[in-house]
């Protein structure tokens, strides 16, 4: 994966969008090699991090034989990515488990584990989606969502003609915040 990214960036070296392919031929390489069941390895975040000694090994004289630096470079982005990425999904199940027990306890006549997938699915929310994935009309939907507010497990905003429910502890997780 590394030697085929370092191989694409020298090949295609465009200043903008190349590093965002780059980066989805990585996830796309481990995937097709059975390293990796879902695409959930986030490399630019490490790689961006890093960016100027991510260019300077990109820029390195390829006649040194420098791989084992490049290498060695790329497979320290995989060890720290996956161990954020494993600690993320940690808590985002204490997230998930602590609004399970909070919404049975506070709201039980709206609990059903499809609401709780639904406010996990995106960090935000809409009408639409709670009545598409809970199967409650509209109104209801309004009601399990404005119960939600109240319980402050949700953040209403306006945007445009749409209200939006924003999950603000799972939007925060997602920023590494």
């Amino acid at each position: 994966m590394a030697l085929a990214h370092y191989q694409f960036e020298k090949i295609h070296p465009f200043y903008d969008g190349n590093g965002r392919t780059g980066r989805i031929l990585n996830l796309l390489y481990l995937v097709q090699h059975s390293l990796l069941d879902l695409p959930t390895l986030y490399l630019s975040r490490y790689i961006l991090r890093e960016k100027s000694s991510y260019l300077a090994r990109l820029r390195a004289d390829p006649n040194d034989d420098n791989w084992e630096g490049w290498l060695i470079f790329m497979l320290k982005g995989v060890e720290l990515t996956s161990t954020e990425t494993i600690q993320t999904i940690h808590k985002l199940m204490e997230l998930m488990a602590d609004y399970q027990k909070r919404i049975k306890a506070e709201l039980p006549k709206i609990y059903s584990l499809e609401l709780l997938n639904t406010l996990f699915k995106h960090p935000y929310t809409k009408i639409d989606f709670i009545v598409r994935d809970v199967g409650v009309q509209r109104a209801a939907a309004g009601r399990y969502l404005d119960a939600l507010v109240q319980g402050d497990f949700l953040l209403k905003t306006k945007l445009g003609h749409s209200n939006y429910y924003i999950n603000k502890p799972l939007f925060e997780l997602l920023q590494g915040k």
